[in-house]
């Protein structure tokens, strides 16, 4: 669906409310030319409690660490976000959304130095179902080792979310569509299994639960660390400083996606080996629903992750 088609007509930018469709930027933008900007996804849901977002403090904090390799000084407070994104799900009637704030170096000089450009930041909301589909959450998903590796943290910081590297995402992701995938799992520069092109990745065998740890060039994931400590809530082992081979994946247990867009999206196959039964696993399934009835408030736990619209 394209914003056109949606109900939402307008973003914050830079302090002001603006018309969706005035929010502009110059073609000569630093960011454009160089994919100095870094960005966040973060989610509303429509909770049993009201409209809340999920986990909204760590992403600000990911937000202004992502933007210290960059140099980059964000030039608003934490609360002046917060306020600016509250705002925004109000004005739209938004009770569950997506939600982008992006900072970026904006438009001043083009060399590749950013030192004269402002710093321009945005947030936008929109409405955003299953990212891959409501028959992925129940079913699981097909997908593909990309032939693509993941950057390691010694050439670009991997845990600061950055515009540019999504590069990186894009041709993994796309490889992995044109071959009839949903989607692509990533490894590292050592061979090693490092994560899905916009998720996290957790492999489940004899009970207990791994993920690559931060030093396998992965994002440190807000959903994944929170199913990190659901699993551990619900009694699992969580191995969450795994190395993880590409062999293992064929032989696993289970395998999820997580991550704010794609929740927690069960894997059926890799390379058209099936995982498991095929299906989405026991494991799987206990902690997506651990997670959706976190996320729409039908427990009471954890209520300093939500931040009430």
């Amino acid at each position: 669906m394209g914003f056109d088609e949606m109900d939402v007509d307008t973003i914050w930018q830079n302090g002001e409310f603006v018309d969706w469709a005035d929010a502009t930027t110059h073609v000569l933008t630093h960011g454009l030319h160089y994919g100095t900007g870094i960005f966040e996804g973060a989610r509303a849901y429509d909770t049993e409690q009201g409209s809340a977002i999920f986990r909204w403090e760590e992403h600000l904090d990911r937000l202004f660490a992502s933007a210290k390799p960059y140099e980059m000084d964000i030039p608003y407070t934490r609360e002046e976000l917060t306020d600016a994104t509250l705002e925004l799900l109000r004005r739209q009637d938004l009770e569950s959304a997506y939600i982008r704030p992006i900072a970026y170096y904006g438009y001043d000089s083009l060399g590749v130095s950013p030192r004269d450009c402002p710093t321009d930041v945005a947030i936008a909301c929109w409405p955003w179902g299953a990212y891959l589909g409501e028959d992925a959450l129940e079913n699981g998903i097909e997908v593909m080792v990309s032939s693509w590796r993941k950057h390691a943290s010694s050439q670009i910081p991997t845990n600061a979310k950055t515009t540019g590297l999504y590069v990186n995402s894009l041709l993994a992701g796309e490889e992995a569509r044109r071959n009839g995938y949903a989607e692509a799992i990533v490894l590292n520069k050592e061979g090693q299994v490092a994560e899905g092109p916009g998720e996290n990745i957790f492999l489940v065998r004899d009970g207990e639960i791994f993920t690559p740890g931060l030093s396998q060039s992965i994002l440190d994931g807000i959903t994944r660390d929170t199913v990190i400590t659901l699993a551990e809530e619900h009694g699992y082992t969580v191995h969450d400083q795994a190395v993880i081979s590409r062999g293992e994946l064929n032989t696993a247990d289970e395998l999820f996606f997580t991550g704010s867009a794609a929740e927690v999206t069960p894997i059926r196959k890799v390379d058209n080996v099936v995982i498991g039964e095929g299906t989405r696993g026991p494991v799987t399934e206990e902690l997506q629903s651990a997670f959706f009835d976190l996320v729409e408030r039908r427990t009471d736990a954890h209520d300093e992750w939500f931040t009430y619209v």
